[in-house]
């Protein structure tokens, strides 16, 4: 009997066992690789802070990674910045190779300045990453990771997407200032970058996938586990035939191609951003400049960057705000786009702007009826000229949106003034070139009236310079009205226009005003077209998307026509705007 018992007991904890043992491998049958990251930091210290908080909140487990980590030859607080973040993150991980090296001299042999690349500077880094190689074999990693420590990788995920990829060599295209980015389309027969029609619709995701590229860089996972990986290498002399340059990324594109491992480039979303590296006679506090407009660039798709709290007193203080010696500076904004006016208000913080936001008249709460009881009506034979369709409401609301603001500047006397919408970016050195541009204007004594900073070229025939300028063109006829200047004597002509009585979009109204509209029915109605507008080239403004664009929106083309509407019932129309076309209703105005 206590024989049977106690086989009753076993038999019960066997099948408690079993089913235990069921219930734990529901779980993936398989790990997730391991991955060695190979970190290697310069003089990194404003942008290392934020980079090390991107790559805690990657999803990838810790303990299915290992750190390779060295740094030396820094004039800055880089390697502070790597101990501040260890001490936290450091048992995160499954293993931490790491070398801080406090005593190198801050300059290579041969360098006279931190930015240059001297074959000593190479020397070092080729020999940094041969000895990651190593580790990476020797620890049997499945995948090492090379990670420029300037590289912001705002997609969590992206160390997952690229392994699903199952490539020999694959990096996540990363986006840049200007057409800079982390691949090569083309290289020269003597080794060097070269230029093909490839290149840019990768760059502008026009085309999207994983390519075939002759050099990636910068961000690089490369598996391991295959066999021709043993023979990649960063030096040179490990090559056989091989007469190019001392450089590491080229030769291990070229030691990858020797064994048939492709490098692909994959598109297929907006993974991160990455600085363009510093010319050789830039100071390091041009790493500086860059980051803010890198941080400027980030925000246009994703929430401005942070940094974990164990780095913040890395943050660099706000600037403090002016308005870039204008009298005021406007920013269009419609209330029920909220995620817009954060974004703006992010990049003016950034910028140190002081912006006024002006509530912009939103078209869906127009009807036909309330436009009539205000005076305003469309043209007569005005048509759109591309849809051959009537004015939107979306477009009567941006025009009068416009319309409030100069009446504003004539109400207030400005003598000048500065114009934004909320779906713009910001081109690099934003601040520079509107000073760079207001210095010529004086220098140059010009007399102008509007000047556009962003707007899109409708013509092809050649804007001449204005004389004596290398940023200022003689404008023509143009759409858009993304971000302009204006004078106190231009708000005024505008107004003098009486356009509310013959109403057209705000930006075919202004080349009517500087008589640079092709529809010559369109400007026999407007007598006085003397408006002196200039443009910025290159402009220093761009739209946030283009039509067709994954999350392009517009609030004017995508609205109802006036022939189409139906009647709104009144309880929708309480447009709050300024009492410029006669109706007594307050300005709605907010000051940042």
């Amino acid at each position: 009997m206590f024989r049977c018992k106690v086989l009753s007991v076993i038999l019960a904890l066997c099948t408690f066992h079993l089913s235990w043992t069921q219930e734990e491998f529901n779980y993936p049958a398989m790990k997730e690789p391991t991955v060695l990251v190979v970190l290697l930091a310069r003089n990194k210290e404003h942008i290392l802070p934020y980079f090390l908080t991107l790559f805690e909140q990657l999803d990838y487990p810790k303990e299915r990674m290992a750190l390779f980590i060295r740094s030396d030859h820094n004039e800055d607080e880089t390697i502070n910045v790597l101990e501040d973040w260890l001490r936290v993150n450091r048992r995160k991980f499954h293993l931490v190779d790491v070398i801080l090296d406090q005593n190198s001299p801050s300059l290579y042999p041969e360098e006279e300045r931190s930015t240059q690349w001297p074959s000593s500077r190479f020397r070092s880094l080729i020999n940094m990453k041969e000895e990651a190689l190593r580790l990476g074999r020797s620890m049997w990693a499945d995948f090492i990771w090379f990670l420029d420590v300037d590289v912001m990788l705002t997609k969590p995920d992206v160390l997952r997407s690229m392994l699903t990829e199952e490539k020999a060599i694959v990096s996540p295209m990363l986006k840049s200032l200007g057409t800079y980015s982390n691949y090569w389309c083309g290289m020269t027969d003597d080794y060097w970058y070269k230029r093909t029609d490839e290149y840019l619709p990768i760059l502008d995701m026009k085309e999207k996938g994983c390519f075939i590229v002759p050099m990636v860089h910068s961000c690089v996972l490369v598996d391991l586990t295959r066999v021709a990986a043993d023979f990649l290498t960063f030096n040179p002399d490990n090559l056989t035939s091989y007469d190019g340059p001392h450089d590491d990324i080229i030769t291990f594109a070229i030691s990858a191609k020797k064994v048939e491992l492709q490098m692909y480039i994959c598109n297929k979303e907006v993974y991160g951003y990455i600085p363009p590296p510093l010319e050789d006679h830039h100071e390091l506090s041009h790493d500086l400049d860059q980051l803010l407009s890198l941080k400027l660039e980030v925000i246009v798709l994703n929430p401005p960057l942070t940094l974990s709290t164990h780095l913040a007193h890395y943050e660099q203080p706000l600037p403090k705000k002016d308005k870039l010696n204008y009298d005021h500076i406007y920013l269009i904004n419609l209330l029920r786009r909220p995620d817009r006016r954060q974004k703006m208000i992010d990049s003016f913080d950034l910028l140190g702007i002081e912006v006024e936001v002006l509530n912009a008249v939103d078209g869906k709460l127009l009807n036909s009826s309330h436009l009539k009881d205000l005076g305003v009506q469309q043209l007569p034979g005005y048509k759109d000229p591309w849809s051959k369709r009537d004015m939107t409401f979306g477009e009567i609301g941006c025009f009068l949106s416009h319309y409030l603001i100069w009446r504003d500047v004539v109400d207030n006397g400005y003598d000048e003034v500065l114009v934004f919408e909320d779906d713009i970016r910001f081109e690099p050195y934003f601040r520079d070139k509107i000073q760079y541009m207001r210095n010529q204007i004086d220098e140059l004594d010009l007399d102008w009236d509007l000047i556009y900073i962003g707007r899109k070229k409708l013509q092809s025939s050649d804007e001449p310079w204005v004389e004596g300028s290398d940023i200022l063109v003689h404008v023509d006829y143009s759409y858009w009205t993304l971000c302009y200047a204006l004078s106190l004597e231009g708000a005024r002509k505008l107004l003098e226009g009486k356009p509310l009585t013959k109403l057209i979009p705000v930006d075919e109204y202004l080349p009517i005003m500087f008589n640079k509209h092709p529809e010559e029915s369109w400007k026999e109605a407007f007598e006085d077209r003397t408006l002196i507008a200039f443009s910025t080239a290159p402009l220093i403004v761009f739209p946030t998307h283009y039509t067709g664009d994954e999350g392009y929106i517009s609030d004017t083309e995508e609205s109802s026509i006036i022939e189409d509407e139906e009647e709104i019932k009144s309880e929708h129309l309480e447009v709050k705007s300024a009492p410029a076309f006669g109706v007594g209703v307050t300005m709605d105005k907010e000051e940042l």
